[in-house]
Parts: C-alpha cells; structure tokens; sequence
C-alpha cells in the first residue's frame, strides 16, 4: 500500500521547502527586509515585556488586548505569559512578526520586544525615544509639495 505524498503545507515545518527568496539588489541596505522574507512560513517567536508599572493582571490584560489588535489586522499570534510582566507571541508566519513588532513598539504599555536576537524598545521608553531619534535622522527628507496658487 503506497501512500500519498501530503501537500507541501501539510508536511511537519522541517521537512517544508525553503521558501523562493526573491532577491532585490535595491534592498541590499535592509537586513531586516531580508531576514522576514526569510522567516515566510517559519514559525517565530517574539518575546514581549510590558514596563514595570504594570500590575501582572494589567500585564496579562494588555498582551491580550495586542493579540486581539493583532488578530483584527489579520496577524495570527499565540500569546503565553510566562513571568508577570513577560509574554511570548508566537506566530505561524514569521513574516507577520516584523508587522507585529511595528505595532507593539508604538504601544504606550510596551517596554520592549525582541526577536532573532534583537531588542526593539518601546516607543515610549528613554531607550525607545532614543532610538526613534536616530532612525528619523537617517531618513531622507520628502520634497514638500508646492502649494496651487489660487486664481
């Protein structure tokens, strides 16, 4: 009795084909582009901490609320707690993590997130502010639109 061959997304995540890296020599400056391309179909995890003013039960209510958030953006996440102010989200999709890192860092709650063995800091922390100072730095300025002139 022969079986059949399961479809590639039925097979256990080891034995799945590495995904088609569609190399584009103009993000050659974006390792983090290249690493979510990377992770496309792989399952990731994501460690979450919540600032210390936090209560555990406001800290179980708010990742939570992020999952939900998450979840109403089409961002599948499973949420543990696995200390009282630290989670862990852990998506089927690495790719969707990076979207889910965006929307975390800009949480007011959010300590810090981190993920491949990178902090990110929240938005609203020293460390965060910091860090949001330098990226706005290094972006180039957009040509502000002449304005019509009226008749």
């Amino acid at each position: 009795e022969e079986e059949e061959p399961l479809p590639e997304d039925e097979l256990p995540e080891h034995l799945r084909p590495q995904p088609k890296l569609h190399f584009d020599p103009s993000n050659i400056g974006d390792p983090e582009e290249l690493l979510k391309m990377s992770k496309k179909g792989r399952t990731l995890m994501m460690f979450v901490q919540v600032k210390e003013e936090l209560s555990p039960e406001q800290a179980e209510d708010v990742t939570k609320l992020w999952q939900g958030s998450l979840y109403n953006n089409h961002i599948q996440a499973e949420r543990y707690m696995v200390d009282q102010r630290r989670a862990i989200f852990m998506f089927k999709d690495g790719a969707q993590a990076w979207e889910a890192k965006d929307f975390l860092i800009e949480q007011q709650e959010l300590k810090e997130c981190s993920m491949e063995n990178k902090v990110y800091h929240g938005r609203f922390t020293p460390e965060g502010q910091e860090e949001y100072r330098k990226t706005a730095k290094k972006k180039p300025k957009t040509k502000s639109k002449k304005k019509k002139e009226e008749l």
